[in-house]
């Protein structure tokens, strides 16, 4: 199949203008048999009653009818004539427009898919064409509206993505201006140090700095004052004092 071949875009079964036993024939949806009712057709343009079925022989004989009292203009091998001109039966000839209005206008409940499409075919008989057309135009009117609200809706979500893009950068930012930098780190640590040494450390006389014995008495104190503060936590300042004795004494 051809890539973006549209099978609804035509219809096999239509022509510019029809016989009226073709048109006949294709009303009846006897079109497996087309060729057999065509080789049967006398001089009058009839198929012969009883040898099809009997929609095909009435069909026929309703568009002789119409076209008889200028309900459909006719032609003589798909060229209008003027009314009233003589024309040989089976040379008679109805084009496509005129027989789908012929037919919108006096069967309405019938719409042979020859002459009408899918969504012509499932619309109330109710629904003529001005009608047709009117629901045709809000429809139109509404998609237009959907793609508007669509293209829209592209955009905010555009913008959205692009808000969060720039979010989660400021963000990245925020942190990285939030931790300290290795320089920044070794520093804090150090002081630290210093202060753990001089808290637990002695005068040159043995008298003690400070009241605590220890560094796990320095946590308790920390934690009973601060634990709500970030990074106030038992095994945080553990690890932090030990970095810090560990720094002090390597440099």
């Amino acid at each position: 199949m051809i890539n973006g071949y549209d099978a609804k875009s035509c219809n096999p079964l239509e022509r510019r203008f029809y016989r009226p036993v073709e048109a006949a024939i294709r009303w009846c949806r006897l079109m497996d048999r087309e060729a057999e009712i065509l080789l049967s057709i006398g001089e009058d343009g009839m198929p012969k009653a009883g040898q099809f079925p009997i929609c095909l022989y009435l069909n026929t004989e309703k568009i002789f009818d119409a076209i008889e009292h200028g309900s459909i203009p006719h032609g003589r091998d798909g060229r209008r004539v003027e009314a009233g001109e003589h024309v040989k039966k089976t040379r008679r000839t109805v084009r496509h427009d005129d027989l789908r209005e012929w037919m919108t206008k006096h069967y309405p409940g019938q719409k042979p898919d020859f002459l009408f499409d899918e969504i012509e075919r499932s619309a109330h008989a109710a629904i003529n064409a001005d009608s047709f057309r009117a629901l045709q135009a809000d429809r139109d009117a509404l998609k237009a509206r959907v793609d508007k609200a669509t293209e829209e809706y592209r955009k905010l979500r555009d913008e959205r993505d692009a808000l969060v893009v720039e979010r989660d950068s400021l963000r990245a930012r925020a942190d990285e201006m939030a931790m300290p930098g290795e320089r920044a780190e070794a520093t804090f640590l150090n002081i630290i140090g210093a202060l753990l040494e001089l808290l637990l450390g002695k005068t040159p006389a043995g008298k003690p700095h400070s009241v605590f014995e220890s560094r796990a008495a320095i946590i308790d104190a920390l934690l009973t004052t601060h634990a709500d503060k970030p990074g106030i936590s038992k095994s945080t300042l553990e690890a932090k004092f030990a970095d810090a004795r560990r720094r002090l004494n390597s440099t």
